[in-house]
């Protein structure tokens, strides 16, 4: 019968084979990528913390603080490559019909992580603009409030955006953009024969990037739709449906898809 220390050591080494493996892997990778041309705006859909929460025996509030830790690893790589936009679909409308306790418990991760960025070097030293967007006069007032001293602290820095989709729904953004829009037609501002989709694109939630056309949009966990995430955005996207919950993540899965968009050729119908 084997020993303890013979089974760990035999863990361990495959362990360290794995983490060699993955490290030639990335190599690879990256030489194929570093050259070539960068999305400019990505999305993602960050599903599968309750699955991973499950499927380690934990509590689904530790798959949720999990998925907030993976997304400080996110940011860096896309920083590292130069993607000057990303845009995280956090917590949709429809997410408020789960269960009350699990709800508080995702908004006191979210202002966790509203607090922690107020102050994160990293931040202001890439002089990253973050908005929330999303109906988000239903979120608590304690995280109304980080988030707009977020926005007010970055609300100058141009280098890269982070924005965040909480209490947001795709359809219900482009319902509050058509309200708008009646709203300066009333009031004489806009003839409506002069409605086009530059001026609806004025007044959607994305208004304020650079580049509010999404390149890429990868969602996780194996699940293959948008779920009403930027609707209008996603028109020309690539599409990347991972089978790998968020909480596991990995550098090389942003390579790859990165890859992949590299050797599409995008001709917009022409």
């Amino acid at each position: 019968m084997r020993s303890f220390s013979q089974y760990f050591n035999r863990a361990l080494r495959v362990a360290v084979e794995n983490r060699l493996t993955i490290g030639a892997y990335e190599r690879v990778l990256w030489r194929q990528i570093k050259d070539g041309p960068k999305p400019e705006h990505i999305g993602v859909i960050l599903d599968g913390n309750r699955r991973w929460a499950s499927e380690h025996s934990l509590p689904i509030w530790v798959g949720h603080k999990t998925g907030a830790d993976k997304v400080e690893e996110l940011l860096d790589w896309c920083w590292k490559l130069g993607i000057k936009s990303v845009t995280l679909y956090v917590f949709s409308t429809e997410n408020f019909q789960r269960s009350p306790s699990e709800v508080d418990k995702i908004m006191r991760i979210a202002e966790e992580s509203f607090q922690k960025i107020l102050t994160d070097e990293r931040i202001h030293k890439n002089e990253v603009h973050v908005k929330v967007i999303g109906r988000t006069d239903q979120l608590p007032v304690k995280l109304r409030q980080l988030i707009s001293k977020t926005e007010e602290a970055t609300k100058n820095y141009r280098k890269f955006y982070l924005t965040f989709a909480i209490a947001y729904g795709g359809r219900a953004e482009i319902v509050d953009a058509v309200k708008k829009i009646v709203k300066e037609i009333n009031a004489g501002d806009i003839p409506p024969e002069a409605i086009n989709e530059e001026i609806i694109e004025r007044h959607l939630y994305t208004s304020h990037l650079p580049k509010s056309d999404l390149d890429i949009i990868i969602r996780t966990s194996g699940e293959e739709r948008l779920s009403n995430f930027l609707l209008w955005q996603s028109a020309y996207s690539e599409l990347f449906f991972l089978d790998v919950y968020w909480p596991n993540f990995r550098r090389i899965d942003l390579w790859r898809a990165i890859r992949t968009y590299q050797s599409r050729e995008r001709r917009y119908g022409r």
